[in-house]
C-alpha cells in the first residue's frame, strides 16, 4: 500500500475518474487514519527496561477481536526480541475497563469453525505472553471479563483499583473460559474456589480478588497503575538474569508432577547463573555496600 502523503498528494490533483477510484481512495485513507487498538512503548529513564502495553479501544470496552489478536501475537514477538526488556506492564487507556472479553459483535457473524478457529489462536496467543521470560503485571481499573481476566490470568501478577470487577461468565452464554480460564484460574485460586466462580459466572470485587489471591494487591481506584510502577521498578533492580530464570523455575516446576522434578529444575535455573557476570557484581556490590551495576550478562 502507498503511503499516507502519496496518497494525499493523488487526491489533490483532480477528482477520481469514476466512483470505484474514489471508493479505493477513501477506503485506503480510512484504513490508515484507524488507530492502533493495542500499543506498545518503553517507559523513559530513569524507568528504562519497563515496557508498557497499552488496550485503546474505547468504542466496545476493548473488547478483543481478530484484529487486537494478531497485534498481541505482534507484541510478544516485540518483547521477546528486545534484550534490555525487563517488565511489561499491560494497561488499558478506557477509563471504568480493562477489558471486557471477546468481541461478541465480530462473533455472531463467524461460523462454527471460524469461532473455534478465533478461540484455539487466543489461547495461543495467550499462552504465548504468559512464555514471556520476563514479569508481566495487569493493572486492572474496572471491568476484567471472560477473555480479559483470561489476558489478566495470563499475566504473572495482577494489581487491581478497588472498583475493579473480574469474572468469567461464559457458561452463561453456555459456554466455557476458553483461552485458558479453566486451567490458569484454578492453578491461581485453588480448583474448589475456581469451579465455583466458574460454573457461576459470579463476578467478584478487588477485595475479594486479593483474598482468595487471584489478585496481588487492592488499591484506591485510580492507582493500580502507580502501583504496579512501583512494583516494576523495585523488579528493574533485581540481576535481570536472575529475574527471568526466577520465572523459568517457577513456571516450568509447577508443571512437572512431583517435588522432586521440580527441584531438578531449580537446580538446571540456577546452574545457569552460576558464571555470569552479573552474579560476581552482586557478591562484590554485597561486599562492597554499594548498589549493585547489573549488565544483564
Amino acid at each position: 500500500m502507498r503511503s499516507f502523503r502519496s496518497l494525499l498528494a493523488t487526491s489533490g490533483r483532480r477528482a477520481p475518474a469514476n466512483r470505484t477510484h474514489h471508493f479505493l481512495l477513501v477506503r485506503a485513507l480510512q484504513i490508515l487514519a484507524q488507530p492502533e487498538h493495542v500499543r506498545l512503548h518503553e517507559l523513559s529513564a530513569p524507568d528504562s527496561g519497563i515496557l508498557e502495553l497499552r488496550l485503546e479501544r474505547p468504542e466496545v470496552k476493548n473488547a478483543i477481536n481478530w484484529e487486537v489478536m494478531r497485534l498481541l501475537q505482534g507484541i510478544v514477538k516485540k518483547v521477546e526480541a528486545e534484550a534490555t526488556a525487563k517488565v511489561v506492564l499491560v494497561t488499558s487507556s478506557v477509563p471504568g475497563v480493562f477489558c471486557a472479553g471477546a468481541d461478541l459483535k465480530e462473533w455472531k457473524l463467524m461460523s462454527s469453525s471460524g469461532v473455534r478457529e478465533y478461540a484455539n489462536s487466543l489461547r495461543s496467543t495467550f499462552s504465548s505472553f504468559e512464555g514471556l521470560p520476563i514479569p508481566t503485571v495487569a493493572v486492572i481499573e474496572g471491568f476484567a471479563l471472560g477473555g480479559g481476566l483470561e489476558l489478566a490470568l495470563s499475566c504473572d501478577l495482577r494489581i487491581c483499583g478497588e472498583t475493579a470487577t473480574l469474572g468469567l461468565p461464559e457458561t452463561g452464554l453456555a459456554i466455557i473460559p476458553g483461552s485458558g480460564g479453566t486451567q490458569r484460574l484454578p492453578r491461581i485460586v485453588g480448583r474448589s474456589r475456581a469451579k465455583e466462580l466458574i460454573f457461576t459466572g459470579r463476578r467478584c470485587d478487588a477485595t475479594e480478588a486479593v483474598m482468595m489471591g487471584l489478585a496481588n494487591y487492592c488499591v484506591p481506584a485510580g492507582e493500580a497503575y502507580e502501583k504496579a510502577l512501583e512494583l516494576a521498578r523495585e523488579i528493574t533492580q533485581k540481576g535481570p538474569l536472575g529475574i527471568r530464570m526466577a520465572k523459568k523455575a517457577i513456571d516450568q516446576g509447577l508443571d512437572v508432577p512431583d517435588l522432586s522434578s521440580a527441584l531438578a529444575v531449580e537446580g538446571e535455573c540456577y546452574e545457569q547463573l552460576l558464571h555470569t557476570e552479573d552474579r560476581l557484581e552482586g557478591l562484590a556490590a554485597f561486599a562492597d555496600k554499594r548498589k549493585p551495576a547489573y549488565k544483564g550478562k
